[in-house]
């Protein structure tokens, strides 16, 4: 049976472009609209506060000179090029698996396009409770984490597709 990009995960890319699109629009407003550290709440636990993150999660690396913009660009576009062919060998009936990894390549090109054109990654969201804050995520972060999340609940559930005795021989 030929192979169409259909068929195989790679269906599930529009997901990856909606996280994209949808990151660098409101990555876009928090630049136009507020200034460096500006912070407007929007609940009891919740601000919209304007960040620039110079390393990766929870400033990872943030003050070591700019090597790690581009060390971190590259781990992004491998991970996004590895995602891509295991989408690509997935079927497209593989939901669980190919929409975790759009949700990540999604969060990972967000996340790369900022390094790229601007040296840093915008934040914007910020939970805490009292004095203590989670740091600053966007919506890349999001579609990463939840993507990562997918894929550890996936790892629960057994391979629909391996029969009992492949999964014997495999052990």
């Amino acid at each position: 049976m030929k192979k169409t990009l259909c068929s195989t995960g790679l269906r599930w890319l529009w997901l990856a472009v909606a996280v994209v699109v949808l990151d660098l629009g409101t990555k876009q407003y928090f630049m136009q609209t507020f200034r460096l550290y500006e912070s407007v709440a929007v609940m009891p636990f919740f601000n919209f506060t304007y960040a620039h993150n110079y390393g990766a999660a929870f400033s990872f690396l943030a003050d070591k000179g700019g090597w790690q913009r581009w060390f971190f660009a590259l781990i992004a576009l491998a991970i996004c090029i590895t995602l891509l062919v295991m989408m690509y060998k997935n079927k497209a009936s593989a939901k669980l698996s190919n929409v975790a990894y759009a949700l990540i390549i999604g969060g990972a090109l967000g996340n790369l396009s900022d390094r790229l054109i601007h040296g840093f990654v915008i934040d914007f969201l910020d939970i805490y409770i009292g004095d203590w804050h989670w740091p600053t995520f966007n919506i890349a972060d999001m579609g990463i984490c939840i993507g990562a999340g997918l894929i550890i609940i996936e790892s629960f559930f057994p391979d629909k597709n391996v029969s009992p005795q492949e999964t014997k021989k495999q052990k």
